[in-house]
């Protein structure tokens, strides 16, 4: 409980600001050409320190990491709440991005040291699984609740509570197995190359929303990524206790969750963005209204992670969940391209986001489970943060690249229907069509991306369903700690 208390604070972090940020830019007086800064310095952050806060949690332990992750990021939230100017904004948001990438994969990886039999398991990842895939959702229903009924601020001072329950609970209930510490020296050119690589591959995709693919810095941001990352694996197979062993990665159904994971976070993200401006600018709803409008996605996640997936998790292989996982959610995306500005919510949006959720929590409770189960409990810390840095990436390239379509679209559109509206009604008409045209078009590229993540689910994930365990591979050992069902190599 106290787990999932914490990563649903982290999770709906990324999104509760963003309802927020037009009452906070203008109490603040920040300029629209800095107001991304506000969710960019924690994505940033977040994203980069990931495989560092992992590695962190097995030097330190994970029940400590855990804690002082959860006491960081309350006091960061405290300060972002108390904001009095756009650095002091700018700064809080980072420092909750550093302690968030120390606390996410903490949180993890206790679960995965902790939770060692198949049916406890089961439920621990499905609880987990839900939260990792309807947070994001949860922040757009509480943010626009406190926005519009208290203040901008309260979406910051309410981890406050939040922080210290799970802290308590952490501190005086969790029980850390002993041993499973990796006490190797730190490896430091592996920690540079990969946060920088990962903050230029995340700042890159977020230049691009909003400077355009060819802009000369965006671009070089991607080179430096490149090289940095390529380098950072390089070091990686050299060193004798790197910060990412590359075991972890090149293993055949960690590497297919990993990939499939952050592909399903690409149609993922765009969605929230796209469904919140819809219902917000084209229908007209309120925060508190567009928050409650996404509901039925909660529960089907709810309903797929805890009911579906766990229940036959300890029954069939994880392809076979997590394969028709994203094309039941495929299904759900494809009837939003059927989307038009007269669209009934209850005909429409509620059967498509019902279909979004139950297939994304069923595929999410085994990819979680999976890519931390088998591993080595002295790699736990740096395998859960490979699952949190794949849906941060994979949430900034979405909300990046599907925009980019969708902004395309929509240019096209209004330059080839404007000349025919002759009244300024007709015309606020035909842009509004054209912004619908916008998301439709990138939603299809959402379908197709969903339909890639299942086909890489079932081809490349092999793992037999729990219970069925054979020999782990030569290049991994399997503890008596975590070798519970083991994953079929």
């Amino acid at each position: 409980m106290f787990i999932a208390l914490a990563q649903l604070m982290v999770v709906l972090d990324a999104t509760i600001v963003n309802i927020a940020l037009p009452s906070a830019q203008q109490d603040l007086g920040i300029s629209d050409g800095n107001r991304q800064w506000v969710v960019t310095a924690y994505a940033l952050a977040f994203g980069g320190l990931l495989l560092f806060g992992g590695r962190i949690a097995d030097l330190w332990g994970r029940k400590r990491a855990f804690v002082l992750g959860l006491g960081g990021f309350a006091a960061a939230s405290a300060l972002g709440g108390a904001a009095t100017n756009e650095a002091m904004m700018f700064g809080a948001r980072a420092l909750q991005g550093v302690f968030g990438a120390l606390l996410a994969p903490a949180a993890l990886s206790l679960l995965a040291v902790m939770f060692t039999d198949g049916k406890e398991r089961a439920k621990a990842f499905g609880i987990y699984g839900a939260i990792a895939g309807g947070g994001g959702a949860v922040g757009l229903i509480l943010g626009g609740f406190l926005t519009e009924y208290l203040d901008w601020r309260w979406t910051f001072f309410v981890n406050i509570p939040f922080a210290v329950v799970a802290a308590a609970g952490a501190y005086f209930v969790i029980r850390e197995p002993e041993g499973g510490r990796n006490r190797s020296p730190l490896d430091v050119p592996g920690v540079v190359l990969s946060t920088l690589g990962l903050v230029a591959l995340v700042y890159g995709f977020t230049r691009a929303e909003s400077d355009g693919w060819s802009d000369s810095l965006t671009v070089g941001m991607f080179v430096a990524s490149a090289v940095l990352l390529v380098a950072f694996v390089l070091t990686e197979a050299k060193v004798k206790a790197p910060l990412l062993p590359l075991r972890v990665v090149t293993e055949r159904n960690r590497g297919g969750v990993y990939l499939s994971l952050g592909l399903a976070i690409i149609a993922m993200f765009g969605l929230f963005l796209f469904l919140t401006y819809y219902l917000q600018v084209v229908k007209g709803y309120s925060p508190v209204r567009t928050g409650f409008a996404f509901l039925p996605m909660i529960a089907g996640m709810i309903t797929g992670s805890t009911q579906i997936g766990t229940r036959l998790m300890t029954r069939v292989a994880p392809r076979l969940l997590m394969g028709p996982g994203f094309l039941v959610a495929a299904l759900g995306m494809l009837l939003l391209t059927r989307m038009e500005i007269g669209s009934s919510y209850a005909a429409l949006l509620l059967p498509a986001m019902l279909l979004l959720g139950l297939g994304m929590g069923t595929a999410f409770m085994p990819a979680m489970s999976l890519a931390t189960q088998g591993v080595e409990p002295r790699d736990s810390g740096v395998a859960s943060a490979m699952v949190n840095t794949s849906q941060q990436v994979g949430g900034a390239i979405g909300t990046a690249l599907l925009n980019t379509i969708a902004a395309s679209a929509t240019t096209s559109y209004v330059a080839d229907h404007i000349g025919g509206a002759a009244s300024r009604s007709q015309q606020q008409l035909v842009q509004l069509q054209g912004q619908v045209e916008g998301y439709t078009s990138a939603i299809w590229f959402a379908v197709g991306i969903l339909v890639v993540a299942a086909v890489i689910a079932l081809t490349l994930i092999d793992a037999g369903r729990p219970g069925a365990a054979v020999a782990p591979s030569s290049d991994e050992t399997v503890p008596d700690e975590v070798a519970v069902p083991v994953v079929a190599h």
